[in-house]
């Protein structure tokens, strides 16, 4: 059987293409603090990374109303954009966009954050216009760790899991990808890298600078 040829490079957004986690980190800090909870880092990684900030808010206030649920969300949510304009990509993101696509590989976002804070981002990153198609759990039904949004991926760019490798920084993200059956690379942001390298992913990276992942896409 021939092996089959890369085609399509598929990222998350959220500490895979700069250290957004930080920044949302600070803007759980504003709205839970109020009400107890001390976000560290490691309450952060066990009850928020990776996820839909509403089912975050739902977890930790189960007697909270609908409303009450959108109104922390929005509010949490909005304290993101205002602190985003400080982001930078991770070291080697442009490059290896820039070079991918003149290989001819279409360049994909799969990610659980709300439509606004995709295009806030993508806009202080440089990255207007760089992602087709763009994924977006709110369209596509369950959001990560469920595979939906990256099986959604795969269907919109018509091609099979192993024509795709997937960039993820969080377990819930690589779970995701990795139930979709997509090669995975994980990106070592927020959590240790030995936290993610039983998760099924091919490599773990600091960064898109490493020098192992361009010989591992090259090789695919």
């Amino acid at each position: 059987m021939l092996a089959l040829m890369l085609k399509a490079l598929l990222f998350d957004l959220d500490g895979t293409l700069a250290d957004t986690n930080s920044v949302h980190r600070l803007s759980w800090v504003e709205v839970l603090e109020p009400h107890g909870y001390d976000v560290t880092w490691d309450f952060y990684r066990e009850n928020i990374t990776g996820r839909v900030s509403a089912d975050v808010v739902e977890d930790l206030f189960p007697d909270f109303t609908p409303e009450q649920v959108r109104e922390m969300d929005e509010a949490k949510e909005a304290g993101f954009r205002e602190q985003a304009g400080a982001l930078e990509p991770f070291p080697g993101l442009l490059d290896l966009i820039e070079r991918s696509r003149k290989k001819g590989l279409k360049i994909s976002l799969v990610t659980n954050a709300p439509k606004k804070n995709v295009l806030a981002v993508l806009q202080v990153l440089g990255l207007d216009g760089a992602f087709e198609p763009v994924i977006l759990a709110d369209d596509f039904g369950p959001a990560k760790p469920d595979p939906a949004p990256y099986n959604a991926a795969l269907d919109a760019l018509s091609i099979s899991a192993d024509e795709a490798v997937a960039f993820e920084d969080s377990p819930a993200g690589i779970s995701s990808s990795v139930a979709a059956n997509i090669p995975t690379v994980g990106i070592a942001s927020t959590s240790a890298p030995e936290d993610l390298e039983g998760l099924g992913v091919e490599m773990v990276v600091r960064d898109f600078a490493d020098p192992r992942l361009e010989a591992f896409i090259e090789g695919r």
